[in-house]
């Protein structure tokens, strides 16, 4: 059960008990939800803004579209990097950084009047917004002792709260001001954060002095290198007239598996890897990283695109499409909560199997038709409301089954799982879109999408019985 403490290096992991500063939880956890929050909204926000930033900024709408895939690269580029400096120089400083860089790059993608800057500086919020998940999760696993298992599982219910207003105040301010609003929104609340950790959250313990401590620049190259090709590949994907057998597209993958398949070897030969190989693809850490990239990311891009399905199969306007997701976040917020409370007893199989099979059937739904005399709105809530309830039962046994087996490596664990998600919700929009890009039937082509997620998700199923088993806190 405490795979992997016996590994542990000396300054990388503090016992909480060994804290030399008092914690008051609830303010601490109101302060790294806040930045959660700040964060998950603003990856739904700026999509509502991208009509007006077109004509604001005299662009294309394709430009204007960059301005969300370069912060969803920046994002997952900088993830890994971030969890490894957490551990290197301390949860607080980094977190504290991090929303500085954020905060920043949010006044001036506000004051941005060239597309192409406003470009650069969407990757620098990225590189903020990419420490703050790895850094709050150590914070947590580093002073909240006992109950850290139940606070790390309540971010769960942060991000879809972030994904429901986001939308929400992105339209008031486009409608009542401008785009240059759903930026300038950051900067208080994240000076609000800043300052507020300052006054709350404990000072990093001192890290002793590691002889060997080495930041790994080939591995982070390498990588990022991979990463970005990748990334590259399934955006070119998602344009227009892609076609699988493009050369941009084909030597985009190339560069992305040949770097990747370096950096694995890479990290298996050096004394002071970027990341451990066995926090990736190790006995129990490699299933739920799989997991949280199928059932998290990629049921994440499937629910992007349940609003395009709507309006093309059903007729729906963009504001019921958009509503759609309403009963899929509440849901999530929900059953999240209730999950962390019952975890201790559950155990992390049990939600995941219950978790997993809600999220089929809800896909399954998506894809059939409505039954005799219900209305298709009711049938497809009903159907997102069951993806939420499931995801919901997800996330805290997902969250906390690999953090449980390495706390020490908490920020770069944290790192990893949200990696996972991005790459896996990344991969399905683009692939999904390039797939309808060429149908004559978009809808219909998405149904059977749908159909082929829910059974990718109940095939998927036996990977939870390589979960490590745990009851009660960690």
């Amino acid at each position: 059960m405490n795979a992997g403490r016996d590994t542990r290096r000396v300054g990388e992991y503090s016992d909480p008990a060994a804290a030399s500063e008092p914690i008051r939880r609830v303010p601490v956890f109101a302060i790294v939800a806040m930045a959660l929050l700040m964060m998950s909204v603003d990856s739904t926000i700026v999509a509502t803004a991208l009509h007006s930033l077109q004509h604001g900024l005299h662009t294309s709408i394709n430009w204007a579209g960059w301005t969300i895939t370069a912060y969803s690269l920046g994002f997952v580029l900088m993830l890994p990097i971030s969890g490894r400096l957490s551990e290197r120089y301390g949860h607080r400083l980094v977190f504290l950084g991090s929303v500085g860089a954020f905060t920043a790059a949010s006044l001036l993608c506000g004051l941005a009047e060239n597309i192409f800057v406003l470009i650069a500086l969407r990757a620098l919020q990225a590189a903020g917004g990419a420490g703050l998940t790895p850094s709050a999760t150590g914070i947590v696993v580093d002073h909240f002792g006992a109950a850290r298992d139940r606070a790390v599982s309540l971010f769960g219910s942060i991000f879809p709260i972030g994904a429901m207003i986001g939308p929400v105040f992105g339209g008031l301010f486009v409608t009542y001001w401008s785009w240059r609003g759903v930026f300038f929104v950051n900067v208080p609340i994240g000076i609000a954060v800043a300052v507020l950790t300052l006054c709350y959250v404990p000072r990093d313990t001192p890290r002793t002095k590691q002889t060997h401590f080495e930041m790994d620049a080939a591995g982070m190259t390498l990588l990022g290198g991979g990463l970005l090709a990748g990334m590259l590949a399934v955006s070119f994907l998602g344009e227009e007239q892609a076609q699988l057998w493009s050369p941009a597209f084909a030597l985009a993958l190339m560069v992305a598996i040949v770097a990747l398949r370096i950096f694995v070897h890479h990290i298996n030969r050096s004394a002071s890897p970027f990341i451990a190989p066995r926090l990736i693809y190790g006995a129990g850490f490699g299933p739920v990283n799989l997991i949280n990239m199928v059932y998290g990311g990629i049921t994440t891009g499937a629910m992007v695109l349940i609003p395009l399905y709507a309006t093309n199969r059903y007729g729906f306007d963009a504001f019921d499409s958009g509503a759609l997701l309403i009963p899929q976040g509440a849901a999530a917020i929900v059953v999240s909560v209730a999950a962390a409370l019952a975890l201790r007893r559950t155990g992390y199989r049990l939600p995941l199997y219950i978790g997993g099979m809600s999220v089929a059937t809800g896909m399954l739904l998506l894809a059939v038709s409505p039954v005799a005399g219900m209305p298709p709105y009711a049938w497809l809530a009903g159907a997102a409301f069951l993806i939420g309830a499931g995801r919901g039962a997800l996330n805290p046994a997902s969250r906390n089954a690999g953090l449980q087996l390495a706390p020490e490596h908490s920020s770069i664990l944290a790192a990893l799982r949200t990696a996972s998600l991005q790459i896996g919700s990344i991969s399905s929009v683009s692939i999904v879109t390039a797939i309808l890009a060429s149908s004559h039937d978009p809808s219909r082509t998405q149904a059977w999408v749908y159909a082929m997620v829910a059974l990718l998700l109940v095939a998927a199923l036996p990977l939870v019985s390589r979960v490590p088993e745990y009851h009660g806190s960690w």
